[in-house]
């Protein structure tokens, strides 16, 4: 049995895991599915990157999870990543999912054409909006699955996409997987792709589009399960 805290990308909360929890728990594993802060049910809370990187360290230490996997879904790898990095010994694995890693110094929008969610940010009030329908076409979802993506979104607070990640260990070092999703992309980012040649990382591919917790639940849920504790080499 193991202890799972899945942690979705912007503009989701942990609403976005309930069918692949529900794979995980029929599995006789423990989902965590957690919600940011600033996000839906906490939507009032302030946020900055840092805040979620305290998030994930604090429900690991609340719920005194030991041989924990962290999983971080598309913005999520970002302060996942780095809470992955601070738990110590409490951690086997981190999964990213389809997702950006930290790198230290650099916020989310590094490195991307990001004026257009910069702009959407600021005439928003300070969070990033939801997302379109047409945006998640391509994506290997149905009109179904999208609908629910839709109902489950909420403003994303904005000062998470543009403060920097700061890094306590070199992600190098941690025993982690990076699911790719290849209707999104056929090949991970450069930098994942450096990590995998590390020794401690391994990569796994999904015929999905970004959003696999919708469009394939059990395919991922699988994954997840079949990956189990892994300690540090």
């Amino acid at each position: 049995m193991t202890d799972f805290v899945l942690v979705a990308g912007a503009r989701l909360s942990a609403s976005a895991w309930d069918e692949v929890a529900a794979e995980l728990r029929a599995a006789g594993h423990r989902p965590r599915p957690l919600t940011l802060s600033g996000l839906a049910e906490k939507r009032g809370v302030p946020a900055g990157q840092q805040t979620h990187v305290r998030d994930v360290v604090e429900e690991v230490e609340r719920l005194d999870l030991r041989e924990v996997v962290l999983v971080g879904h598309s913005y999520a790898g970002v302060p996942v990543g780095q809470a992955a990095a601070r738990i110590g010994d409490r951690l086997a694995r981190v999964v990213f999912v389809d997702s950006e890693v930290p790198v230290d110094g650099e916020s989310f929008l590094s490195g991307w054409e990001s004026d257009h969610i910069r702009e959407a940010v600021a005439e928003h009030d300070g969070f990033w909006p939801p997302a379109p329908a047409d945006h998640f076409a391509g994506q290997g979802l149905t009109d179904e699955q999208i609908a629910r993506i839709i109902d489950r979104s909420c403003p994303h607070p904005g000062a998470t996409l543009t403060e920097p990640a700061v890094l306590t260990r070199p992600l190098s070092e941690l025993p982690a997987t990076y699911v790719k999703c290849r209707l999104d992309d056929e090949e991970p980012p450069p930098v994942v792709a450096e990590l995998v040649k590390s020794g401690h990382w391994e990569l796994v591919e999904i015929d999905t589009g970004h959003w696999p917790m919708f469009s394939r639940p059990a395919e991922l849920a699988g994954i997840l399960a079949g990956l189990g504790p892994a300690s540090p080499s």
